[in-house]
């Protein structure tokens, strides 16, 4: 032999980069979440998921260049990973300090061509630091080929503890100065990598990596300083003169930043009926990744000065009832908490998810605030509002939700990918068992036009109480609105006549409509102050309580169907059949009514299978079947097998994130307990599939995919139960009780990868990059397809079509015959 395949086989003896490996993926895992977060700062997180679902095309991308330059690359394989592991640290954080200079504006995508520019710009960028770290870990699995379970368990461990490690590192760490950490880990993996390789120079290539991972950390800060939108409304809020940033605190929950506007008074009061004339006191605005704007306003002690609390739609209940204890889920700056202080309740509970809030109000601003009058009926807890009412004992006379999200979230449809727990049907029967008898549950949502979230929310409302055993769910509801916002009065039992007395008292004094109250004769009082062109609100509510609801959902122009845990997208209410209508409109305006979610998730998918295409299939055109020594059947057993199992791997992973994210409390705790449980006893797999000699694969490979849908489908039915008899532990026990039952069937889903890779090694070795390739795209296309499935059909559909997947590998082991050359 001569030449560089000379040079591969004569260093045949060289171990593989084990720990350099673990560090980059660890690195690359980390850089992800991280995008995620950036890209919620300065765009938006829908946005974020575009792009850097494209960007990981970097993994199928670097199956298709190893395939084809495979020889040249493994010619001098310690230089080659070096050089890669470099150049992903160099470029993790100068791809984004570019693309976030790029004149994008997500809200012009659909009207001004060149922003499609930017958008492609932007992927190119984000592309290329996922495809150097991706060569890293193909070039290993091109020259190691007998180790390849050892090489892809130290990958799956470094990247579970990457998922961990970031969730920590930004409770440290603001976003930018994470992002040079990481990129200074991918340099250190050179490092590292050069003294692993044992090469005459090692230290030569080590010491020049440790001084780049240095010089990355040290740069000044102002180069890594965050650029977000213009339209974002804390930049549209400092173009106020004299405004100023008061306080900013970075964590994975986001950037909230605490701002005053000494020359022009701030007034965050939404909903405020239009006959209130009490101006409200001073106040300080809160804005969460930019966004999301609320008040922290100045209390004290005097609760005249509150009065213009009692002119929003979310002061109904207290006029209903004199409650004595109330639960407010999701206190933000604390405005619902002086509404209660105004109306004398004696014992407020407040729940918060991020700790900041409340320390803001009871320590760093507790004068302006008025904690000092509060703290004698207050009480602040911090947690996930859904987990605080499942584990708390106490019963209330009233709940309340006002306003969790944006206005200009909502308005943009940016939500629609998310899952929300707070809006479900088991979510409204959690309230409702929390009330005390003829107690009330008050939700206050932005008003959306046509109707969408508020008639999905009545919806919502209705299957609970129907589930809860109230037969006449009509008679347990309220609904008003005011020219922007809307408020539902679910009442623990039926709704009485002195009730409706006070309801209507209230509206007329405030000149809020009312679409809805048990027994209302006609749609007059619907559509009186706030005038649209029909009582849309009034004419949604009488049909969903009617007996062709399920007739009018289907018909209703945007989907409003009630959620469920399994299916919590409560956000989403794109129909295709409306896509047209829209589209004819959009000169005039008519994109504002798109939810943008939606085909956001689809033409993301449209993108990304396009991409992939071009990537898998791209190799076979240059590669022979004489030079491969392989054939046609050959090809497409290997790209069956291995799009397949990725498919298979990511579904039942972002299915489990949804099924534990509840029990965890937490959502950034679960994502990041979840990933890193799944990643890291998959790896354990991996390493000991490492025993299992290449010709007995296939055999184990039956056994394995007989456990993984054994305890997948058990833990179907079972795992609520499960859940529900562990209580409410301490976290550390709740994250040892998650990684307990993610165990088993991580362990066995870490197995069929590098046992079909070992096979496709022995048989086919010039087809272990592509294989490597196929698997990157098909974990890109599942990640987003198990979004769009979950959103038709729910998560328990997605396991077990993901169990489905599994049992059909079977059909394309790949052959583990011996190759000869």
């Amino acid at each position: 032999m001569h030449g560089p395949a000379a040079r591969v086989a004569s260093g045949a003896s060289c171990r593989p980069p084990f720990y350099a490996i673990l560090l980059i993926s660890a690195a690359a895992l980390a850089y992800e979440v991280l995008l995620i977060r950036l890209f919620s700062i300065i765009q938006w997180h829908h946005f974020a998921y575009m792009v850097i679902s494209l960007a990981l095309l970097g993994y199928g991308a670097s199956g298709s260049f190893v395939t084809l330059l495979r020889a040249r690359l493994l010619a001098d394989f310690p230089k080659a990973f070096l050089l890669n592991a470099i150049l992903f640290g160099l470029s993790a954080a100068v791809c984004f300090l570019l693309a976030q200079r790029l004149p994008f504006n997500t809200l012009e995508l659909f009207w001004d061509p060149a922003q499609m520019g930017y958008l492609a710009l932007a992927y190119l960028l984000l592309f290329i630091p996922f495809f150097f770290a991706a060569n890293c870990i193909c070039l290993s699995f091109a020259r190691f080929g007998k180790t390849i379970p050892r090489i892809y368990g130290f990958d799956l461990v470094g990247a579970g503890l990457g998922a961990l490690g970031i969730v920590a590192l930004l409770y440290l760490l603001a976003p930018p100065d994470a992002l040079r950490a990481v990129a200074a880990v991918g340099c250190t993996a050179a490092a590292i990598s050069a003294l692993e390789l044992q090469s005459r120079a090692r230290w030569s290539g080590a010491v020049p990596s440790l001084l780049l991972a240095l010089i990355v950390w040290l740069l000044p800060g102002q180069w890594f300083a965050l650029q977000s939108s213009q339209y974002k409304a804390l930049n549209q809020t400092l173009q106020i003169g004299g405004t100023r940033i008061l306080e900013q605190h970075s964590s994975p929950l986001g950037l909230v930043t605490l701002l005053e506007s000494p020359n022009i008074p701030l007034r965050l009061a939404e909903g405020l009926s239009l006959n209130n004339r009490v101006e409200p006191p001073p106040q300080l605005g809160l804005f969460t990744d930019g966004d999301a704007p609320t008040p922290i306003t100045q209390y004290r002690g005097e609760r005249a000065s509150l009065e213009y609390l009692d002119y929003q739609t979310s002061a109904l209940p207290f006029h209903l009832q004199q409650p004595r204890r109330i639960l407010i889920l999701g206190m933000g700056g604390g405005s619902s908490i002086l509404q209660a202080e105004y109306h004398a309740v004696p014992e407020i509970h407040a729940v918060e998810l991020n700790p900041w809030l409340p320390q803001l109000l009871q320590d760093s601003y507790a004068d302006f605030a008025g904690w000092r009058w509060l703290q004698r009926r207050a009480v602040l807890h911090t947690g996930e509002a859904r987990s605080f009412v499942d584990t708390d004992q106490r019963r209330y006379d009233l709940i309340q939700m006002s306003l969790l999200d944006a206005a200009s979230a909502t308005s943009g449809g940016v939500h629609g990918l998310s899952e929300n727990y707070l809006y479900t049907v088991e979510a409204i029967g959690a309230y409702l068992q929390r009330l005390q008898p003829g107690g009330l549950l008050s939700i206050t949502r932005w008003m959306k036009l046509p109707p969408r979230d508020g008639l999905r929310l009545f919806a919502t409302a209705v299957a609970a109480l129907r589930l809860n055993g109230f037969d006449n769910p009509g008679n347990h509801l309220l609904l008003i609105r005011s020219w922007n916002t809307t408020t539902l009065v679910i009442k623990n039992g039926a709704v009485e006549t002195a009730e409706i007395g006070a309801l209507l008292a209230f509206c007329k004094a405030r000149a809020f409509d009312i679409p809805y109250y048990p027994g209302m004769p006609g749609d007059h009082r619907a559509n009186r102050y706030n005038i649209l062109p029909e009582p849309y609100f009034h004419q949604g509510a009488i049909a969903l309580l009617g007996e062709h609801a399920a007739d009018f959902i289907d018909r209703y122009k945007f989907d409003i169907t009630p959620t469920s845990d399994d299916r919590p997208y409560f956000f989403n209410f794109f129909k295709w059949r409306t896509l047209p209508e829209i589209s004819s409109r959009y000169r005039r305006g008519g994109f504002s009514l798109l939810e943008l979610g939606y085909p956001v998730l689809v033409l993301t998918l449209m993108q990304a299978v396009a991409a992939s295409l071009l990537l898998v299939l791209l190799p076979l055109r240059f590669l022979k079947s004489e030079r491969s020594g392989s054939d046609k059947k050959a090809h497409w057993r290997i790209l069956g097998y291995f799009f397949v199992i990725g498919l298979a791997y990511l579904f039942i992973e972002i299915a489990f994130i949804q099924k534990l994210s509840l029990f965890l409390a937490h959502p950034v705790h679960a994502v990041a307990v979840v990933i890193s449980g799944f990643l890291v006893f998959s790896g354990i797999g991996s390493l000991t599939a490492g025993r299992i000699p290449p010709e007995r694969g296939r055999r184990y490979l039956k056994l394995l995919l007989l456990l993984i849908c054994a305890v997948a489908a058990g833990y179907l039915w079972l795992l609520p139960m499960l859940l529900a008899s562990l209580g409410n532990p301490a976290l550390p026990l709740k994250v040892a009780a998650a990684l307990l039952l993610i165990a088993p069937l991580a362990f066995c889903m870490g197995m069929p990868f590098p046992l079909g890779l070992s096979a496709v090694a022995h048989s086919h070795p010039m087809l272990v990059p592509w294989a490597w390739g196929i698997n990157g795209c098909a974990s890109l296309i599942s990640a987003v397809l198990a979004s769009l499935l979950a959103i038709h059909w729910g998560f328990n559909s997605v396991i077990l079509i993901a169990l489905a997947l599994y049992l059909s590998t079977i059909w394309f082991y790949p052959t583990a015959r011996t190759h000869t050359s």
